[in-house]
């Protein structure tokens, strides 16, 4: 059986993808990091009000970017992640 995801993972996941996308649209993030529509905005929204991304408007719909906060929690995720790795501990 399949283990599943801690939120941690989750939430660095979709931080991933709006780095690596320099920006994305909810479609993007919700095939990227798989998730429901429903999990995904409340998702969005903590990481919204914890100041991890930003949300833009255009007449195309809303695009997430990064914070410099954002982009900071992902950095030091991904040095977690690898410590944990050294030892055999997956986050």
């Amino acid at each position: 059986m399949k283990q599943r995801r801690s939120k941690l993972r989750i939430l660095a996941d979709i931080l991933g993808i709006i780095f690596e996308e320099n920006g994305a649209r909810v479609t993007q993030i919700l095939y990227g990091a798989n998730l429901s529509y429903d999990r995904l905005v409340k998702y969005l929204d903590e990481l919204k009000a914890k100041e991890l991304i930003t949300e833009k408007r255009d007449d195309q719909g809303a695009r997430y970017y990064l914070t410099k906060k954002g982009k900071d929690f992902l950095k030091e995720f991904k040095k977690i992640e690898k410590f944990a790795e050294a030892f055999g501990v997956q986050i």
